[in-house]
């Protein structure tokens, strides 16, 4: 069985893309299992940028399979920020609730009907001759106050179109039906089952 390298040392996001994979006839392993893992500094401007950046040296440091990806919060209201710098918009050490903090203090007063966002997902896999990308994403708005103990990261705030919950009152299995990642990492599957 081939192995398949997930490029994060983030728990929350391995248990979500491992989820997501199961069914792939991969051995899934994450840079948590990676003596000496690569530590990736995601100085790229893009979302895209990150991903392949991960990628590719994960792949270079371990000679796997590499699936990495970069995921970012763009809320339009705050033109489209913190996008790329959503993991430290608080800053560089912020926890979860840092930056759901300052989003929230952002937002402060802001009316709903200005209150639309979109959570934004690229993935990329790399291995040898292989370099590729996928995208999704999911429009929603931005709640007043956080709502739910799923999930991580923006989740409590983060209510998808046509929904009445937001991400972090999902189970894993609702959130991965519609997920911003789920749909990016459809289209990796594709990617995956061609190889």
């Amino acid at each position: 069985m081939q192995k398949l390298l997930i490029a994060t040392n983030n728990k929350h996001k391995v248990e979500e893309i491992r989820h997501f994979l199961s069914s792939l006839p991969y051995d899934i392993h994450s840079l948590i299992d990676i003596s000496n893992a690569p530590k990736t500094v995601e100085d790229a401007l893009t979302l895209e940028g990150n991903a392949l950046k991960k990628a590719r040296e994960a792949f270079l440091a371990t000679g796997m399979l590499t699936l990495a990806d970069d995921t970012g919060l763009e809320v339009f209201y705050l033109a489209m920020k913190p996008g790329v710098y959503s993991a430290r918009y608080a800053g560089e050490k912020a926890t979860y609730a840092d930056n759901c903090n300052k989003l929230r203090q952002a937002m402060n007063g802001v009316a709903p009907r200005r209150r639309k966002a979109q959570f934004r997902t690229v993935v990329a896999i790399v291995g040898k001759g292989i370099e590729r990308t996928a995208e999704g994403i999911v429009e929603g708005v931005i709640c007043e106050e956080p709502r739910g103990s799923q999930g991580f990261g923006y989740d409590p705030l983060f209510m998808p179109n046509g929904y009445s919950k937001t991400y972090a009152e999902m189970t894993i299995e609702e959130k991965n039906q519609l997920s911003h990642r789920a749909r990016a990492l459809e289209k990796a599957v594709e990617i995956l089952n061609k190889l």
